[in-house]
């Protein structure tokens, strides 16, 4: 097993943790973490992806303070940084790692909050020395959890709709986008489905969409109208929505093998009709 508790019951556990005890994380779960990192290095699409944690310093601090609501990120003694080379789905495989291993962090009772952005000119990147090719598209902040939220927090999560998610119906569907699945054809896959819609996303705009055709479980992106080119030549950010698109196959993945439920990843577009044009396949599952 990757984790000690149920994956379902550790991802309804995880939040996005803004508030930190000002305490260094303890040698052994650093080892523990260190560990667990290194074995997270190829996702699903082979691309070159790798981690590594590093020790906060005031500095760093300082360097989020630029980016929105990062900079409120209070007492957090280390970050996991990630870098990325290109090839093709490099930022849904970057999102699949990272998202294990935050469920790891949670599993080992560390707080943690995703950080999407830009970091490729920034002290993230000296730390993890990045190479020719590489960018760091996000950084997860982590450390042991305040014992009481802000009220900063409260409002932030407030802002962000953290508490709310989409009904199921209108992002789960089958053969046809538009046909809501339902309990019985979901079958044992209803835990993986609610294991995606509980994941965390950039803003919460939750855009996955997921169409059940026979034994193939087609993963589609759906783009928020402006989003994507808001992001990345306004705020000069990584397409987060793909990321968010390997987080939604991380849940969706790790849920079904606890289950028993053994699939394969590929890549088997479907002739369905979209609904629109920000519509976009990412990839299938593939009962097994």
């Amino acid at each position: 097993m990757l984790y000690s508790k149920p994956v379902a019951e550790l991802i309804q556990q995880r939040f996005s943790c803004r508030s930190y005890l000002n305490q260094p994380i303890a040698q052994e779960k650093r080892e523990l973490l260190t560990n667990f990192i290194a074995l997270s290095q190829v996702g699903p699409f082979g691309a070159p992806v790798r981690f590594a944690l590093a020790t906060a310093t005031e500095h760093d601090r300082k360097a989020l303070k630029s980016l929105g609501t990062y900079g409120f990120i209070k007492g957090a003694t280390g970050f996991v940084i990630g870098a990325v080379g290109e090839a093709n789905q490099n930022l849904e495989d970057f999102g699949y790692l990272m998202e294990r291993i935050i469920i790891f962090a949670t599993d080992i009772g560390l707080g943690t909050c995703w950080l999407g952005g830009t970091f490729t000119k920034s002290r993230f990147a000296q730390k993890i020395e990045l190479m020719n090719g590489e960018s760091v598209p996000a950084v997860t902040s982590i450390g042991y959890i305040a014992p009481k939220p802000r009220l900063f927090d409260s409002f932030v999560r407030r802002r962000a709709k953290a508490e709310s998610r989409r009904p199921a119906e209108t992002m789960f569907f089958e053969k046809t986008f538009g046909t809501p699945i339902t309990p019985e054809v979901a079958g044992a896959y209803a835990v993986p489905l609610e294991m995606v819609r509980l994941g965390p996303s950039a803003s919460n705009r939750q855009p996955w969409r997921i169409v059940k055709d026979g034994h193939c479980w087609h993963f589609y992106l759906q783009r928020s109208p402006g989003y994507a080119k808001r992001n990345r030549w306004l705020l000069n950010v990584a397409d987060i929505q793909r990321l968010d698109m390997g987080i939604a196959m991380c849940h969706f993945e790790l849920a079904a093998n606890e289950l028993g439920l053994p699939g394969k990843w590929e890549i088997r577009e479907p002739n369905l009709e979209k609904p629109d044009d920000l519509t976009e396949y990412t990839v299938s599952w593939l009962e097994q």
